[in-house]
């Protein structure tokens, strides 16, 4: 595929042109879409880094989610499959899910919850999550939803930088078979957050956990006198719709505020160009709704159009290797939507266990989270969309709100190319750059850029102006900065190269973290890679790769010589690493993000620090052990 030429068809240019030059009319005319209680009077308001979209237009995130669809076929439809490990489900029809959401937003209303307030919802992957984010927003009030793999001390700190006085939790999440203590993690957390004076506890098991008598309450009981329905709150496109927290590089997390009409207007639009999503979609994105992949991809944009969703409270490996395609066969999914390091994993296993099922039901596969190498999406175009399935590499951010560069087959107006991004989706006016902020030459490496606004852009950071101008507008005069590295080739296609600040720096070289990792999977018997730098006396840091390989292969001195000759030919012999070690597994978070630090602190015999987001605490000691091991043959 590497001798084809890929340029964007003509209608492709003429759409993108005429979106970014005339773009107020462009938005205006994809948000009368939706349902609106009172028509915008001003589609943009610009002020340099503020972007206030669709300016005096009231509406509600859940009844254009719910109630716009009850008076159609959608009515008895499904909305949500929920399945779990063990296989235990529920489905919710969009009238049901509608009467669910009515009656929690009846709880928070008695509760004392009102429009503007602030609830923390902290569950697992439940339909209860969703039901909570649509009632919360139904009344006016705002949600933000922590990760339930966090720890008591990042719950503690979101609660204290939100001051919510109502939190929805539940007693056990399960993963991987075992009960997770949430309610008692919940409990340690509000000894230092003494803003909550309300929590809802959802029960899920026959377990014991501790009742705080006037404070905690119990959410079946509470719903079984709730009120049928409640009236949606008109709120004005600019009200707050969530906060979500992103790491920053350093310092506390920062409070992602999206807005209610432009992050609607811009998702409708989006998730109907790039999977071409309808009502009779069967859709399943793999994220945790925790992220804000599971926010758009998972409650908004599908509910939105009306379509189906698969909700999976589990991992994808537990517990037998097929699970997900399992899923995908009985719930006839059409659009499949998961992260390149979960199919990474899937690789390693071999395909006998994709075999096993019929996967023809799925229409277009989608991946998110870092960047596609093309062994990986060749992989996936073959193996689970049986060379007929079109793959959505798309690049987006927690906040841009939605999916920014990306495949558009709803458009037909792109060639896939593997391994790229391929285009700016209309609207988005998307550059690479150098330092000084003027556009590279094709196939130089820069830093990508958003030079005009866009409706799901983030508003502010919650309660940090300042930070939020430095972060994100400071680097370059009057452009979004994304903090990522791409290239821009001579068909103007775009490749993700890896977060700007992932970087190491050899012998004053700075070479990004994805792309020596990228290099290394490139090597045909390994599945992962992770890379981490090592102090080294001559060139300042050396490069430490971590890897694993394919079912079949064993570590050997020719498969090691194999990875360096690809990182040398791909990159250059500046990126050839000083260490290579074969693992079984990586320390993941159960996001599916490799937590480098903690193997640089293995490998620089450091503290390893908080572990409680990792998907499995034993693969830190199994690192350990093949370090150590591979430490005493070196001294023997």
């Amino acid at each position: 595929m590497e001798d084809k030429k890929f340029y964007p068809t003509k209608r492709y240019i003429e759409f993108q042109q005429n979106a970014v030059t005339n773009l107020e009319k462009f938005w205006g005319k994809e948000a009368e879409k939706l349902p609106w209680f009172r028509r915008w009077e001003k589609i943009l308001h610009w002020e340099e880094p503020y972007a206030r979209w669709f300016v005096g237009g009231l509406l509600n995130a859940s009844y254009s989610c719910l109630d716009a669809h009850l008076n159609t076929w959608r009515k008895n439809k499904v909305a949500i499959y929920w399945e779990d490990e063990q296989g235990n489900t529920k489905s919710f029809s969009y009238a049901q899910l509608h009467r669910e959401v009515n009656r929690l937003a009846s709880v928070l209303k008695k509760v004392g919850v009102q429009k503007g307030d602030i609830v923390v919802l902290y569950l697992p992957m439940i339909p209860e999550l969703v039901i909570s984010m649509l009632a919360t927003v139904r009344i006016g009030a705002i949600h933000t939803v922590v990760f339930s793999g966090f720890s008591s001390q990042a719950l503690t700190d979101r609660i204290n930088d939100t001051g919510a006085k109502v939190l929805i939790t539940g007693d056990f999440g399960i993963r991987r078979g075992k009960l997770v203590p949430l309610k008692e993690i919940v409990d340690i957390a509000l000894k230092n957050a003494p803003t909550v004076k309300k929590v809802i506890l959802v029960k899920r098991t026959d377990e014991m956990v501790r009742i705080e008598e006037g404070r905690d309450l119990i959410y079946q009981e509470l719903m079984k006198d709730a009120e049928k329905y409640i009236e949606p709150e008109p709120v004005e496109a600019t009200h707050p719709l969530y906060i979500l927290y992103t790491s920053g590089t350093t310092g506390k997390p920062k409070g992602i505020v999206h807005s209610t009409g432009g992050y609607l207007v811009y998702n409708y639009a989006t998730y109907k160009w790039v999977f071409d999503i309808s009502d009779e979609s069967i859709y399943w994105c793999t994220a945790d709704v925790g992220w804000v992949t599971g926010h758009s991809a998972i409650v908004y944009a599908p509910l939105l159009h009306g379509a189906t969703i698969v909700m999976y409270e589990g991992s994808p490996d537990y517990p037998y290797l097929d699970k997900w395609w399992e899923i995908i066969e009985k719930y006839g999914v059409t659009i499949f939507y998961t992260s390149p390091t979960a199919l990474r994993m899937f690789i390693r296993f071999g395909e006998e266990w994709i075999k096993k099922h019929d996967l023809s039901s799925l229409r277009i596969l989608g991946t998110v989270g870092e960047a596609i190498n093309p062994d990986v999406w060749e992989w996936y175009y073959k193996n689970i969309g049986n060379e007929k399935c079109p793959i959505v590499d798309t690049w987006w951010q927690t906040e841009t709100g939605g999916i920014m560069i990306s495949p558009a087959p709803g458009l037909e107006l792109v060639p896939l190319k593997p391994g790229s991004a391929t285009l700016p989706l209309p609207g988005i006016d998307a550059e690479v750059v150098d330092d000084s902020g003027n556009p590279v030459s094709p196939g130089t490496k820069g830093y990508l850029v958003i030079r005009k606004p866009w409706p799901g852009m983030l508003m502010n950071i919650y309660k940090d102006p300042s930070r939020y101008i430095e972060t994100y507008w400071s680097r370059f005069k009057g452009m979004y900065y994304t903090a990522d590295y791409a290239i821009k080739d001579e068909e103007g296609y775009f490749w993700l190269l890896g977060r700007a600040d992932e970087v190491l720096k050899i012998a004053g070289h700075r070479i990004g973290t994805a792309e020596i990792e990228s290099s290394a999977i490139n090597t045909p018997s390994v599945a992962e890679a992770a890379v981490v730098s090592v102090p080294d006396e001559v060139k300042g840091e050396a490069i430490a790769l971590f890897v694993i390989l394919k079912k079949g292969y064993k570590p050997t001195e020719e498969i090691k010589g194999e990875i360096i000759n690809n990182i040398r030919k791909m990159i250059g012999p500046i990126a050839t690493p000083r260490e290579i070690y074969f693992v079984e597994r990586l320390p993941k978070t159960r996001s599916g993000k490799i937590m480098r630090r903690i193997l640089k602190a293995i490998i620089m015999d450091k503290p390893i620090g908080d572990i409680t987001t990792l998907e499995d605490e034993a693969s830190v000691e199994e690192i350990k052990r093949t370090y150590d091991e591979i430490k005493r043959m070196l001294k023997g």
